[in-house]
């Protein structure tokens, strides 16, 4: 077997030194990125036609500004009908937590008075056939006709003594409660279809620039679909990924130079966030020598006022400075 030459070895050895010298001695390093923006998606909250559009693509909106309408006929009719459904339920708790009219019970009182007599009458005509049998004047069949008809007299008596002490009692504390629970729900479903609602208008959650409108004007969009993507804030950012040896020399107030393709004056942009995780490859599956062929993910804000016109995708070069440079 053919041993490996020990100066090839040491050829990954040799590059990592001169690229950790070079971060030493203050040298610039320049990493290749895209210009970006933070993106906002707006979806659909129903799946109904799209009624109007409000905006254009390449508009800068404000916070609260409308995009589109979606048609917001079912939705209404859904809201008018949970509104009465609130309305019901507010009108019964409010009966039960008054009690019985007055002249519920009146006519409660005149009920058990009615029955109270008819059973006077048939117990009467039951004594009076029970007469006439022991002097066998009269069938069997006829005393059991006056008996049921006797006992039902008595049912309807009690029946009606029952509804009016019903009455007299009052609305129980479990009524109440169920009426109350009624009328909670309504109005938690009164509110969830207001919200709806007020979605069917698509708005801008803040400031930014209207970029894609997927949809068109009568086009049925599904609900949960994109109907609009915003371009959020009022700069736009670099996303470059940092070698594994300059990592450590990168934080959040580091200071870079940008380079954008076809723009001659390069703008001033500073680190805004830079990732933790390493892309790519994970850290614990690399061995010593390949660690250095990690990158991070890194964000950097354009700072000048004129990057606000620039759209995203653009090709760009960040310029970084290791300390070192800065004290030269």
């Amino acid at each position: 077997m053919t041993r490996p030459n020990p100066q090839i070895r040491l050829l990954p050895l040799a590059a990592l030194l001169l690229l950790l010298s070079a971060c030493e001695s203050g040298e610039r390093f320049e990493v290749s990125g895209l210009l970006e923006w933070d993106r906002i998606e707006l979806i659909a909250e129903a799946g109904e036609p799209i009624v109007e559009i409000l905006a254009t693509e390449g508009e800068r909106l404000q916070s609260g500004q409308p995009v589109l309408q979606l048609d917001p006929g079912r939705t209404a009719a859904q809201r008018d009908e949970a509104e009465a459904a609130r309305t019901q339920a507010a009108a019964r708790l409010a009966e039960l937590k008054r009690g019985p009219r007055a002249e519920l019970i009146d006519e409660a009182q005149a009920r058990l008075r009615g029955a109270k007599s008819a059973l006077e009458t048939r117990q009467t005509e039951y004594d009076r056939v029970q007469a006439l049998i022991e002097r066998k004047l009269a069938s069997s069949e006829a005393l059991d006709l006056a008996r049921s008809a006797r006992d039902t007299a008595k049912a309807e008596r009690d029946a009606a003594n029952a509804s009016l002490a019903a009455l007299l009692t009052g609305t129980t504390v479990e009524e109440l409660q169920q009426a109350d629970a009624a009328l909670q729900q309504a109005e938690a479903r009164l509110r969830a279809l207001k919200i709806t609602l007020e979605r069917m208008t698509a708005k801008a959650p803040q400031d930014g620039l209207l970029d894609v409108l997927p949809y068109k004007l009568g086009e049925r969009p599904r609900a949960g679909d994109v109907v609009a993507v915003m371009l959020a804030g009022q700069k736009p950012y670099a996303r470059v990924y940092i070698p594994e040896p300059y990592r450590a020399l990168i934080n959040h107030q580091t200071e870079t130079t940008i380079h954008v393709d076809g723009i001659e004056q390069p703008f001033t942009g500073k680190v805004r966030m830079v990732s933790r995780d390493a892309a790519f490859t994970p850290f614990y599956s690399l061995t010593q020598r390949d660690r250095s062929r990690l990158s991070y993910v890194a964000e950097i804000e354009l700072q000048d006022q004129r990057a606000t016109e620039l759209t995203s995708g653009i090709p760009l070069k960040v310029e970084f400075y290791t300390p070192a440079a800065e004290k030269e």
